[in-house]
């Protein structure tokens, strides 16, 4: 879908404010309030919108610790990854996890209270995914920056 000024003005609105009413975003791109929901509609049936996601302070609700794990499968036949990434969605506190080239098959983020947590995440989870060899955990200190909008 080509993108035009107006798209792009009400997308990095409601990036900004996800939950502005149909009228006060008409009112900021300059539309009238039918022709903005005509334009939102159909930046959601394109798939250039998502979804709509309320932010959640994990430290708030005991997911303070953020856990990057590189993660290595035995091979990379398309069986083998298919499993993995079938069973990698299945865990819960895995919040992020990619196919990577490089060194590791996989780069997972993983939130949890703490190290102990982890361990228990390591052990009953990682550790018996399908295929997965060697796992390389990496410890968050603190955010320096995260973004959770686009440049647009």
């Amino acid at each position: 879908m080509e993108l035009d000024v107006v798209d792009r003005a009400i997308l990095m609105e409601l990036q900004e404010h996800g939950r502005v009413t149909n009228a006060e975003l008409a009112t900021s791109v300059g539309l009238s309030p039918s022709a903005c929901l005509r334009r939102v509609r159909s930046l959601e049936q394109s798939g250039v919108i998502d979804g709509y996601h309320a932010l959640i302070n994990g430290a708030t609700i005991d997911r303070a610790t953020t856990v990057f794990v590189e993660l290595s499968l035995d091979t990379q036949s398309g069986g083998q990854l298919d499993a993995f990434e079938a069973a990698i969605e299945r865990c819960p506190e895995v919040m992020g996890c990619h196919l990577m080239s490089g060194d590791a098959d996989y780069l997972v983020q993983v939130v949890c209270a703490d190290v102990r947590d982890f361990e228990r995440i390591h052990r009953d989870q990682l550790a018996k995914l399908p295929g997965v060899t060697k796992i390389k955990s990496n410890f968050a200190l603190r955010v320096v920056c995260q973004r959770t909008s686009f440049d647009l």
